[in-house]
């Protein structure tokens, strides 16, 4: 059953959700009827209420929000006025401020944000003005504010998803290429830093996707499930 709450101060699409660790709800930037703005703010869900908190320093839109182990958020990339922007920024829930960090090496919207067991982020695909789709993929190193490439894609995508595997790995699936809506799915292995082709069936992580609620599964009968 769903019940009405308060109402964001200002309207958002295509903007971001965080969810920090004090409890609280971050929303990120977004697009409204005078385009990509900057502003965020903050979901009390004790209270139902919405407050201003600091802006971006860039408006932007279709871009990706990452809660970081140390409790700041990194937004990185997204869409503005139809430019694909390379810059990220972090917000520190402590004071409720924005800083810029680096810079990605090639500009993006549509792209997927992964926090790597590791500790860094990996971000993959996406669309770039004057690249169109896109294979490559970026680790950020919260220590340092640093991007560094890593292993491209075998398929340029956007708008797809990336999950991080129990063990690890992270699974890349779908999106869009084009006027090619996409089955396909990599498998993305961070101590390699290489992707690897995996099957368009789901049913091929279920052992892998299962375990994190310690389930085990018989794929070829559904019902046939137990809990360990």
């Amino acid at each position: 059953m769903w019940a009405v709450t308060g109402s964001l101060n200002t309207a958002h699409y295509s903007h971001t959700a965080t969810l920090l660790p004090n409890g609280l709800v971050l929303v990120a930037a977004g697009f409204y009827s005078y385009g990509e703005q900057a502003s965020a703010e903050l979901y009390n869900p004790a209270s139902g209420m919405w407050t201003v908190t600091g802006s971006l320093y860039t408006g932007r839109n279709i871009h990706t929000a990452t809660l970081l182990p140390g409790g700041l958020v990194l937004v990185a990339g997204g869409d503005y006025y139809n430019a694909s922007l390379a810059s990220a920024e972090l917000y520190n829930p402590a004071n409720g401020t924005w800083t810029t960090t680096g810079s990605l090496n090639i500009a993006r919207y549509g792209h997927t944000a992964t926090l790597l067991s590791n500790g860094f982020v990996l971000v993959a695909g996406g669309f770039g003005n004057g690249s169109g789709y896109l294979t490559s993929t970026e680790l950020y190193n919260p220590a340092n504010g640093t991007w560094t490439t890593t292993g491209s894609l075998n398929t340029a995508r956007w708008e797809h998803t990336a999950t991080l595997l129990p063990n690890g790995n992270v699974l890349v699936a779908g999106g869009e290429n084009g006027s090619v809506v996409l089955t396909s799915a990599e498998v993305y292995n961070p101590a390699t830093g290489a992707w690897t082709v995996t099957g368009t069936d789901v049913n091929e992580f279920a052992d892998q996707l299962v375990a994190s609620t310690n389930k085990v599964c018989s794929l070829s009968r559904r019902s046939n499930c137990t809990t360990g």
